[in-house]
């Protein structure tokens, strides 16, 4: 049975969307077989995967609202191994659509679960918000992975996304719990970093992963070629932390076998 995981943080630019795009690609490069759920309505995960966003037969949007099924949605992607439900700009009014369907806070759930037997690894791409697609997405998770950037304003939401997490665990998935913490967009040699590294690390004892993602270019200039970076550029650095990465979170779940 696949894991599902959402990669979610409610502040925009933490490298989310880079982490969920390039976390895909490096399990697929793995031999892992990878579903990525496309739930933001920006769309970015599907355009770095490859999916153009205009005239899309069918994305997360008619899923969520019952209007197709996931199989109808998915689509293979550029990465091996990967396959995307993707997103497109129709999907952000859908939060105000999901508010009068029943079961508005169960629909992904509904939707993924029957999935878990085709994949190792479902992992949904959240909005930066903490509307009701993300809580969709943490009913629907087994886990949530939390990509932080090391600077003073990552800090502040970050009770309110602990909140969020505990009040869905309370009320629509005692299951959930926090896969991980990963610093993006860092840089050790800058005193604020370590300093906002080190209070992460107090406020998630034992969650915080080894490896920290740097800035790098190759990962900024690889989804203009809906490529993940290990594609893109397989021997930048950015590959090789996202590999670094992946194998991490790989061993902390078992190698994650069939």
């Amino acid at each position: 049975m696949g894991k599902i995981i959402s990669v979610a943080n409610q502040k925009g630019g933490v490298g989310k969307t880079t982490t969920a795009v390039n976390l895909a690609a490096c399990l697929g490069d793995a031999g892992k077989r990878v579903l990525l759920v496309d739930i933001d309505p920006q769309g970015n995960a599907s355009s770095g995967l490859g999916i153009g966003k205009k005239g899309l037969s069918g994305s997360s949007y008619e899923v969520l609202i019952g209007k197709m099924q996931p199989d109808d949605a998915i689509r293979p992607s550029s990465a091996r191994n990967v396959d995307i439900m993707p997103s497109n700009i129709a999907l952000a009014g859908a939060e105000l659509e999901l508010c009068e369907l029943p079961n508005r806070a169960g629909r992904l759930r509904e939707a993924v679960n029957p999935l878990r037997h085709r994949y190792d690894f479902i992992l949904i791409d959240c909005p930066p918000s903490l509307g009701m697609l993300t809580i969709n997405a943490f009913a629907a998770s087994d886990s949530v992975l939390i990509p932080i950037q090391c600077e003073f304003y990552a800090l502040e939401g970050l009770s309110q996304l602990v909140n969020t997490l505990r009040q869905v665990k309370h009320t629509y998935n005692p299951k959930l719990e926090i896969e991980g913490v990963l610093f993006t967009m860092y840089d050790g040699r800058l005193i604020l970093t370590t300093q906002v590294a080190d209070e992460v690390k107090r406020f998630f004892p034992g969650k915080v992963y080894r490896t920290a993602i740097p800035r790098n270019v190759r990962l900024s200039e690889a989804p203009s070629h809906g490529k993940a970076v290990i594609y893109y550029d397989g021997s930048s650095r950015g590959a090789a932390f996202y590999r670094a990465f992946t194998e991490e979170l790989l061993e902390a779940n078992g190698g994650k076998k069939r």
